[in-house]
């Protein structure tokens, strides 16, 4: 049994970061991480798109867009950061991305830290 929704991809997409992280360290460029993960999840078979763009409803009307840093598989959004801390503030931004993009799932990576810091992110939609 599965202790959340998608919990095998994010795994996969997580130990992608672990990798990137590991290989480069904290220091770089948020853009740097994004071109090193864009390798690691081609090389472990995942199905994703980079800066792909959203759009962001309001009472069911588009309002605007927003690019994700990546959507693999069709399912998962992933925001990336290159931060020495994660503030609630970057955390709060990525809940509110998966309301607007209608989205269950997703994940905050943030690569500046000492070591990989991520969140998992399920939209709350039954109440919870």
């Amino acid at each position: 049994m599965q202790p959340y929704k998608h919990s095998d991809l994010t795994g996969k997409i997580i130990g992608c970061a672990m990798q990137v992280h590991k290989t480069l360290g904290n220091g770089f460029q948020e853009v740097i991480y994004q071109r090193a993960l864009t390798i690691e999840m081609a090389d472990a078979g995942l199905s994703f798109e980079r800066e792909y763009e959203m759009p962001i409803y309001y009472k069911e009307r588009q309002i605007g867009s927003r690019r994700v840093d990546f959507l693999v598989e069709k399912t998962i959004s992933v925001e990336l950061k290159a931060l020495t801390q994660l503030e609630d503030v970057h955390l709060a931004q990525a809940i509110n991305y998966l309301e607007a993009y209608k989205l269950e799932v997703g994940l905050l990576i943030n690569f500046g830290a000492k070591s990989l810091q991520f969140k998992r992110l399920i939209k709350k939609s039954d109440g919870r």
